[in-house]
């Protein structure tokens, strides 16, 4: 893909993602990868309460927001690469066993969570932020993949 920088493009932009569901959803490692083989054998279920917030981007619109602040007059300061619609975990958890055309009845509890994911587990799948890209969408980005499912199914060739 050929873009060119914008005129005076001394500049400062601060990118801010949710980065472990941008990294998990956009390269299937880590955390979705994770996920995949208990949901695929129909053992996925919500995270704790299902209640928190997961922000998440797919690989094509991270780049693409990256790109977007190389060309684009006068944008500085920061600014969230994150899909424009984010998702609880129930949601999420949904989503994917809808994706995967599998049930997702079985909640992992806190502990369980931990276990799998040792410290990393609180910042990964017990946190909530719910991150809006309300200035990359103000500056004209759009989004190749604003809907969860859409990115799911992308990433997953279904």
């Amino acid at each position: 893909m050929k873009f060119q920088m914008a005129k005076n493009s001394l500049f400062a932009v601060l990118l801010r993602s949710p980065w472990w569901i941008s990294i998990a959803v956009a390269a299937g490692i880590f955390a979705l990868a994770k996920m995949l083989l208990p949901f695929r054998l129909g053992a996925g279920g919500v995270v704790g309460s299902g209640k928190q917030w997961w922000s998440w981007v797919a690989l094509d619109d991270a780049v693409g927001a990256i790109q977007h602040a190389l060309v684009t007059a006068g944008l500085s300061g920061p600014l969230n690469v994150a899909a424009p619609n984010p998702v609880t975990n129930a949601e999420f958890t949904r989503t994917l066993g809808r994706v995967l055309a599998r049930p997702t009845l079985f909640p992992v509890p806190v502990f369980a969570a931990r276990l799998a994911f040792g410290e990393m587990a609180d910042a990964l799948l017990l946190a909530s932020a719910r991150v809006v890209p309300e200035r990359l969408q103000q500056t004209g980005y759009v989004f190749r993949h604003p809907e969860l499912e859409g990115a799911l199914r992308h990433l997953l060739g279904r």
